[in-house]
């Protein structure tokens, strides 16, 4: 009998090890990583690299060949236009110059001699003394000597020129920043012409020439403040504006992408041509916002987490949004709501209301209700394409205008200015996710629409979150460590869409 309460006692106390194993193995213990909801400032840059340039550089050459005798300046010269600034030997010019000189002369004297023939066959013709044929050769005489006589007056003219192009000259003022010869060196302008020099015309004003990447470059409008760093000085931060945006593509390792000009200011004369700059363009900022990290947005809890009630309440409420509206309704400003939520619904068919009576008065109360319905669908697909909320056009960066005559760079332009499209990402929203935890210790989604990021932080709107309020940013486990990452079982379009 005691054998038998002994062999029970052992089973029992078997069976409730064995519980105990299999209960703690199966339930998990998650460690929660929260964040609040805070109210600031928005940022958005588009970060790129440049090289700092002269607004104007001039390589100066020469178009004779010959030996430099004479050079006038040097490394970092501060020149003026019109200076001399080098000689090449003129000898051989000079005698080319006398070359042509004399032979000047001599179809001076050909052409004085024919037109004494000419003059004197004419007088005898007109009297019938002399034949038609040797008249009309002491004419064609005449007419070849008188074109010789041009030819040779041309050939004097280029010596002249060439000798006069022995002596170099300034083009432009500024700063001699390269010179590529040295006294004594021979120079051929047979196929190229060599460079002596290179002149900035002016480093109190230069720009950067950044590489804006393709899938940026819609972002960059005329007129935007940049700001940029160089190695040199780290600590200084220097500020441009961007003055225009080129249009030839730039391929480099198969990427597409295109020159943007920034002028700035270098009146300390700090910045040097050639140095790598460090980019940041503002595009867009907002102040006072709502904003969440990231980390929050892209979080997809573990299915064991979520409030399963509330993901099915929010989806009915999403997929219930397309009722009731017209195509391209912006959501949550004049639908049926955001996620499920009619708070305030009252106050959008007020503005409904008044965007109707706008449109009508706008066509003279003409419009039928097709008609009527037509026009708010096109304003409402022009408030879903960045146009504000209310139809407001979003801030455009005006474009710095300028005479079609004005000289820029040295150019005398006098064709208008293609500039590109304007555009603000500031009324841009996408839809997106955060997670809370609710009273019963589950995770409940709350739809939001995300606007400009930092990197850091996301700017969101929602009637649902306040500051203050605390977002779920990360969950992990004791198995999901020891396992490696998990892989979400709840797709996002089950959870009414996820952040783009």
């Amino acid at each position: 009998m005691k054998k038998r309460i002994a062999i029970a006692v052992a089973l029992l106390v078997v069976a409730i090890a064995l519980f105990v194993v299999f209960t703690s193995g199966n339930s998990k213990k998650y460690e929660f990583r929260y964040d609040k909801v805070t109210e600031g400032d928005i940022t958005m840059y588009v970060t790129a690299t440049g090289t700092i340039n002269a607004v104007t550089s001039v390589e100066v050459g020469t178009q004779v060949s010959g030996i430099i005798m004479k050079l006038y300046a040097d490394f970092n010269s501060i020149v003026k236009e019109g200076e001399l600034i080098a000689q090449i030997d003129p000898t051989f010019l000079q005698q080319a110059v006398k070359d042509a000189s004399a032979n000047l002369e001599r179809v001076q004297a050909q052409y004085a001699d024919a037109k004494r023939v000419l003059e004197r066959t004419k007088s005898l013709f007109e009297k019938d003394l002399e034949s038609q044929m040797n008249y009309d050769a002491a004419i064609t005489q005449f007419e070849t000597n008188s074109a010789a006589l041009k030819q040779a007056t041309a050939s004097l003219d280029r010596a002249k020129i060439n000798l006069a192009y022995a002596t170099i000259y300034a083009p432009i003022s500024g700063v001699v920043i390269d010179r590529k010869v040295n006294v004594g060196q021979t120079v051929a302008a047979s196929f190229s012409s060599p460079t002596l020099y290179t002149i900035a015309n002016d480093l109190h004003k230069m720009q950067v020439q950044a590489t804006i990447d393709e899938s940026d470059i819609g972002k960059i409008n005329l007129g935007q403040e940049a700001n940029f760093t160089v190695d040199a000085y780290a600590d200084d931060r220097f500020t441009g504006t961007v003055s225009q945006i080129r249009l030839a593509p730039v391929s480099i390792q198969n990427v597409v992408n295109y020159t943007v000009i920034i002028d700035f200011s270098n009146d300390q004369l700090k910045l040097m041509p050639g140095m790598t700059a460090n980019v940041k363009i503002l595009v867009g900022s907002s102040s006072d916002v709502l904003r969440v990290p990231n980390m929050a947005l892209r979080f997809q809890p573990p299915a064991d987490l979520v409030d399963s009630a509330k993901v099915k309440e929010m989806g009915e409420g999403a997929s219930g949004m397309g009722g009731g509206r017209g195509p391209g309704m912006g959501p949550g400003e004049f639908g049926m709501g955001r996620g499920g939520d009619t708070t305030g619904s009252a106050e959008r068919r007020v503005r409904r209301q008044a965007m109707r009576d706008s449109i009508q008065a706008a066509h003279g109360g003409k419009l039928s209700d097709d008609e009527l319905m037509g026009e708010m669908r096109k304003a409402f697909e022009r408030m879903r394409q960045g146009e504000g909320p209310r139809g407001q056009a979003p801030p455009q960066v005006k474009a710095p205008s300028r005479p079609p005559q004005q000289s820029r760079f040295g150019i005398q332009n006098v064709f208008p200015e293609f500039q590109k499209a304007a555009s603000s990402p500031v009324q841009r929203f996408a839809r997106g996710r955060v997670w809370i935890m609710n009273s019963s210790g589950k995770l409940e989604p709350v739809s939001v629409r995300t606007g400009l990021s930092d990197g850091r932080f996301t700017e969101v709107k929602s009637q649902s979150l306040k500051p203050g309020d605390q977002i779920v940013l990360g969950a992990t486990s004791t198995a999901e460590a020891a396992a490696g990452p998990t892989t979400n079982p709840l797709a996002p379009q089950q959870m009414g869409g996820g952040r783009r």
